[in-house]
């Protein structure tokens, strides 16, 4: 047998990451965040990429190459130090770095169903013009601006075609940098002229902080049409431009806690104008690089592809037939484009066509669950069982209304829980959203959440004729349906719907079914396994130390089910892991009560 060929990714960013390649294929990657515990957690790559050496019992002599992105004058020392922090790289490991688009369209590249698409990639801001490693051979729009200025300027927007096993830029679109213009309150954080760059900038401005798009976008049906008319964005020439002047009306930037709740339906009123002027910009952005370069297929990454109610616009409303939109669309994907990139550029090697499998954390044995138990000894019931009664007696907790934790092998890769690391309920019942948002995330009761539903059964529930398998896609709920599932439907009538299927999550796809075969609704709430601000959890024992601090009624951990005890007992004196090896849960035998 021949010895495997890794390439290990890394992306030195926020939100950074590791990616582990062995013969073409992901066998590990993982988010820096899971491992620190930190959200958005990036930059100095160590952790993550011990991580992924572990993870499959090798060290980097292993390893045939190791590709990064960062901005070149970030490193110090060669590869050694980057921004003050040392690394882990030994010298004698070939170690290549690639610029920040760049690597975005080949994590597109690497993990895309198409033989051949065009890719796109838009985002905040980019690697700078003197670090961009695709300029031959692309439009770029405005002249060169010159060596004492190049530093200055940044990727906004990206436009490939990958051919023949080949990828080329076709447009690339820069912007000099926001910071000379702090004096709006919604200014860019990053480039003058990004959409993404905007859309934080209003987050920042209703949220306090730049990581919560998301939340802008689950506040937007919240809000009303027509309150304002201002255009954000100006678009001529196929380029996007970041309007200014209208930022002068916005002077009430929250800034305590209590303002949201005090003055809500002004900033859903921002959230609901800043949506639909984001699909706007997008809309003519897309729709001119399908005219300037048509392809039947569309590869889409960067941060704003993370944004789901605009892409089921994209759907309807562009050339393009067919769409792959990155999972992990944002700077964690990075890490992935450059495990590809090596594999396929810098070793030369033919692409391998991904499974569609987001699942690529590690898995934990079931020796590694036993010891985080034993801390909540005296409180905690638990019963390991074979696969099919785990499904069964899940789905029964759930039909009768309880709130399950489901820990399944390795974790999602991306911001979304996809039936590993989620938290589970029964859409019927109108009253388990608020529950979850106040008593178990404990974040805010306008955050909605999002149905798992077997592809096939999609069309039943949801005007959804697209899979949607890493939940980036909204579509309108059935009018039938809306009063059914109350749960998972959001103030528009809209669902951030995921599909879920055999071939790539077995187990999810039976619990889902299981759970129709005892309600006649295919469907459950699903939503990641973290509370407000918090990584979604890795391990088994953050599995169990957040079941322990919340409401969450029982959490299963691959077949063992943990429930609560209804009196907590004081440890006493037994050989709880033979009893563990036995099978029926001990801590202790007679609080089972299953």
């Amino acid at each position: 047998m021949s010895k495997p060929i890794y390439v290990l990714g890394t992306g030195l960013s926020h939100d950074g990451s590791a990616c582990l390649l062995k013969d073409g294929e992901v066998c590990v990657a993982i988010e820096k965040e899971r491992i620190t515990r930190i959200k958005h957690d990036g930059f100095c790559d160590s952790e993550a990429m011990q991580y992924c050496l572990d993870a499959e019992g090798i060290s980097f002599d292993d390893v045939s190459a190791v590709v990064q992105n960062a901005n070149f004058s970030n490193f110090d020392r060669g590869n050694k130090i980057f921004h003050g922090q040392p690394r882990i790289i030994p010298d004698h490991v070939k170690t290549v770095t690639i610029s920040h688009h760049l690597a975005h369209a080949y994590s597109v590249v690497g993990t895309s169903p198409f033989d051949d698409m065009a890719v796109l990639v838009i985002d905040g801001c980019g690697s700078s013009w003197d670090d961009c490693l695709d300029l031959d051979g692309a439009h770029v729009p405005e002249a060169q601006p010159g060596a004492d200025f190049n530093h200055l300027f940044f990727e906004k927007d990206s436009y490939y075609l990958y051919e023949k096993g080949k990828l080329r830029p076709v447009y690339k679109d820069f912007s000099p940098f926001g910071y000379f213009l702090k004096g709006y309150s919604m200014c860019p954080p990053t480039t003058k002229h990004s959409i993404g760059g905007l859309y934080s900038g209003v987050s920042q401005y209703v949220f306090q902080g730049m990581e919560d798009p998301g939340k802008l976008m689950g506040l937007a049906p919240y809000g009303r049409p027509g309150v304002y008319d201002f255009q954000a964005f100006e678009c001529r020439d196929g380029r996007v431009f970041v309007n200014y002047d209208w930022m002068k009306h916005f002077n009430r930037p929250r800034v305590r806690y209590e303002d949201l709740a005090e003055n809500f339906d002004y900033y859903a009123d921002i959230a609901y104008w800043m949506q639909r002027e984001i699909e706007r910009a997008l809309l003519y952005l897309v729709n001119h690089r399908f005219e300037h370069q048509p392809h039947k297929n569309l590869g889409y990454a960067g941060g704003v592809a993370l944004n789901a109610v605009a892409n089921a616009k994209l759907l309807k409303q562009t050339g393009f037939e067919d769409f792959y939109f990155q999972p992990a669309a944002a700077d964690n994907g990075l890490a992935i484009g450059c495990a590809y990139y090596g594999w396929l550029e810098v070793l030369g090697q033919e692409r391998i066509k991904h499974d569609a499998s987001p699942y690529f954390g590690k898995s934990y044995e079931a020796e590694e669950l036993y010891p985080a138990m034993q801390t909540y000894a005296g409180k905690i019931s638990y019963r390991r069982l074979p696969e099919d009664e785990a499904i069964n007696r899940t789905a029964e907790l759930l039909a009768e209304g309880k709130v399950v934790a489901w820990f399944e092998k390795g974790s999602e890769f991306g911001p979304r829980a996809l039936g590993h690391r989620s938290i589970l309920a029964d859409p019927r019942n109108p009253d388990v959203r608020e529950h979850i948002n106040r008593n178990v995330k404990f974040r805010e009761d306008f955050r909605p959440f999002a149905p798992s539903v077997p592809l096939e059964k999609a069309g039943v529930y949801f005007d959804c004729d697209y899979p949607s398998p890493y939940m980036i896609l909204v579509a309108p709920t059935r009018e039938e349906w809306k009063k059914e599932i109350p749960a998972v439907v959001h103030a528009d009538g809209s669902a951030r719907v995921q599909t879920v299927t055999e071939s790539v999550s077995p187990n999810y796809y039976r619990l889902l079914n299981k759970f129709g075969e005892l309600t006649g609704v295919y469907v459950l709430l699903n939503t990641s396994f973290n509370k407000k601000g918090m990584p979604i959890v890795e391990t088994p024992k953050e599995a169990l130390d957040f079941f322990m601090e919340c409401a969450l009624d029982a959490l299963v951990i691959d077949g063992c089910l943990i429930e609560k005890a209804a009196v907590a007992q004081a440890p006493r004196k037994v050989d709880e892991k033979k009893e563990w090896e036995k099978g029926l849960g001990s801590l202790y035998p007679e609080n089972v009560g299953i």
